[in-house]
């Protein structure tokens, strides 16, 4: 009741304005277009100023279908809101008013948008007085396809095609609106070439309305497609612009024949030596690749898998021209591939004149040692482990007995490492005796001990050492050395003598003599304080020196004793001992080869006894 009371108010207060002639102005603007992605919602702003106040304005929602025809479906004035309850966007939207004076927003929300929706919207605003004005907006709605899926055949294709052949296809699917697809090879864009590209495209549409697109590429195949990478690319419209989609790439196998192959070493890759195992490989310029036969210089033919030939261990005589052959399939003719093997080769090492040579002390040598190689060598003559010269001749100046010994040469290519080869002489020097000279000859030792002498000998051949003493052979002990011998003879000291060690092969001989002095030991005599065997002139002046102090002291203490000055007295005193005018000090010395002494006496007479 209250409502239709409302209602028939708000006619007469219109049937009077508008008898009354007076009309508000209203001014509606709204966006050309909004976009949203499928299933989300869309919000269309609808914009108004007015004269009069929002409770005089009455606002509808329209849309237009495909044909043009519009409905309504919201409807709202100063006393109510009716939303249409037969269209497809029931339930499905709000409309929320902000009023302000003079202006003001009314906004459509379509909830959960459809590819339906995608149509026009009319927003009207009319004043109580006759003023109205309204606005369009265009809704768009977008879903991104899938990621395309790219198909390319499994098989080889011939590239002698008189018409393009089918490369792959690609597909887009649940994509709005549809999208586009373009093909690439090589990062360039293939369109349709009358007899040299082909792309058919097919375009599906799903019960939900989104549309999934087909394109099928065919080309015709040239050699140079071989290895080339197709790929499709998918573009689509998103809110704001476009997007892009790429799929994977792909290649294809063109078959062509060869009309070329060529043979080269695939291993090693460096200068090849003798045991070295070697290997070809042949490879044609057509796909797939040809089957091929491998023959040498004789024209023999040669066992190979996959077209690879192996040749172990081989040397010089494996040297020379080897070739690789196919048939072409389409002229039968046969097609040639070749190379050169040149193998390297360094020969065993040889010394002459011998490889054992004698030499006398003091001859020359001149021994070479030569190797026979391909390729330049370099040669050094080890002793020992030690260097002892370069190049292939070995040059001694008078020769030693030091050196005597083996001499190895080594060759080397430096070219080619692991290139060597080596050979060795042995080198005997002959000659006399030589006895190392020991580090004393001179000798001092007391009666009656043993003195052990030693005596080092080399030679070639190897010496004999005898030992003699005052004309008399000596008996002695021998060892052999590695470099000649040693001997030894244990001597006992009686007097001066002298002892040779000689040593003689049938070179000739050589000795050493030993010379020893035999030193007599003494013994002091009971009244020598400090001596020793032969006697010492500095000893005998310290001990006079010392014995001087001792008298010098003597007198200085006696002079006290007689002033009184010590032993407690003081004045005059009597003396319990016998009173003497001096003191007396003794001192003998004795020589070991005199039977004088000598007597020293200070502040007195010479006496007998001794203090």
């Amino acid at each position: 009741m209250a409502l239709r009371t409302k209602t028939a108010l708000l006619v007469g207060l219109l049937f009077l304005l508008h008898t009354w002639g007076v009309k508000a102005q209203v001014k509606v603007e709204m966006e050309d277009r909004v976009e949203v992605t499928l299933g989300t919602a869309a919000e269309i702003p609808c914009l108004y100023t007015t004269d009069d106040g929002f409770g005089g304005l009455i606002i509808e929602w329209f849309y237009l279908d495909p044909a043009g025809k519009q409905h309504r479906i919201y409807f709202q004035d100063p006393t109510m809101r009716i939303e249409e309850t037969n269209s497809q966007f029931t339930g499905r939207i709000k409309v929320d008013v902000t009023p302000s004076q003079g202006s003001g927003q009314v906004l459509l929300r379509v909830l959960e948008t459809r590819l339906g929706d995608e149509v026009d919207f009319i927003c009207l605003v009319k004043s109580l007085t006759d003023g109205n004005d309204q606005g369009k907006t265009q809704l768009r709605v977008f879903e991104k396809p899938a990621h395309p899926i790219i198909k390319s055949v499994d098989k080889d294709i011939w590239f002698n095609n008189e018409e393009p052949v089918k490369i792959g296809s690609c597909e887009a699917k649940n994509g709005y609106p549809r999208p586009n697809i373009t093909w690439y090879k090589d990062n360039t864009p293939l369109s349709n070439v009358p007899n040299e590209v082909s792309v058919v495209s097919q375009v599906a549409t799903g019960s939900s309305g989104l549309f999934s697109v087909e394109s099928e590429l065919s080309l015709k195949v040239v050699k140079e497609d071989q290895g080339s990478e197709f790929y499709c690319e998918v573009n689509y419209q998103i809110i704001g612009g476009f997007g892009m989609l790429e799929s994977e790439k792909k290649k294809i196998r063109v078959s062509y024949p060869s009309d070329e192959v060529n043979l080269w070493v695939k291993s090693p890759k460096r200068d090849i030596k003798e045991g070295d195992t070697v290997e070809f490989e042949c490879l044609g310029n057509g796909n797939p690749q040809p089957l091929v036969t491998f023959r040498n210089r004789e024209m023999v033919e040669l066992n190979a898998i996959n077209n690879v030939l192996e040749l172990r261990n081989v040397s010089r005589l494996d040297s020379g021209l080897y070739e690789c052959v196919t048939t072409h399939i389409e002229t039968f003719e046969e097609v040639v591939g070749n190379t050169t093997l040149f193998v390297n080769y360094l020969e065993p090492a040889d010394v002459s004149p011998e490889e054992t040579l004698t030499l006398s002390q003091g001859a020359d040598l001149n021994q070479s040692c030569n190797a026979l190689s391909s390729l330049k060598t370099h040669t050094v003559w080890m002793k020992n482990g030690v260097k002892v010269a370069t190049g292939n001749i070995l040059s001694l100046r008078d020769v030693v007995y030091d050196m005597a010994g083996t001499y190895e040469c080594m060759v080397t290519v430096p070219q080619l490492v692991g290139m060597e080869t080596s050979a060795a002489f042995q080198l005997i020097v002959e000659g006399s005796p030589e006895i190392s000279e020991p580090q004393s000859t001179s000798l001092e030792q007391a009666v009656e001990s043993t003195v052990v002498l030693t005596c080092r000998a080399r030679g070639n051949p190897r010496p004999t050492i005898t030992w003699r003493s005052a004309g008399s052979l000596v008996d002695s002990q021998s060892n052999v050395t590695e470099d000649g011998v040693l001997s030894w003879v244990n001597v006992k000291v009686s007097s001066d003598l002298n002892v040779s060690c000689h040593a003689s092969n049938t070179n000739g001989n050589v000795e050493t003599l030993y010379s020893i002095k035999a030193i007599v030991p003494t013994t002091a005599s009971p009244t020598t304080t400090l001596a020793t065997a032969g006697g010492s002139g500095v000893i005998i002046a310290v001990l006079i020196i010392c014995l001087l102090l001792l008298a010098i002291l003597g007198s200085v203490l006696y002079f006290l004793y007689k002033k009184g000055k010590i032993c407690g007295r003081s004045g005059k005193q009597d003396l319990t001992k016998e009173k003497t005018s001096r003191d007396n000090i003794v001192v003998e010395m004795k020589s070991d080869n005199t039977e004088e002494a000598v007597l020293l006496a200070v502040n007195g007479d010479k006496k007998s006894g001794d203090q």
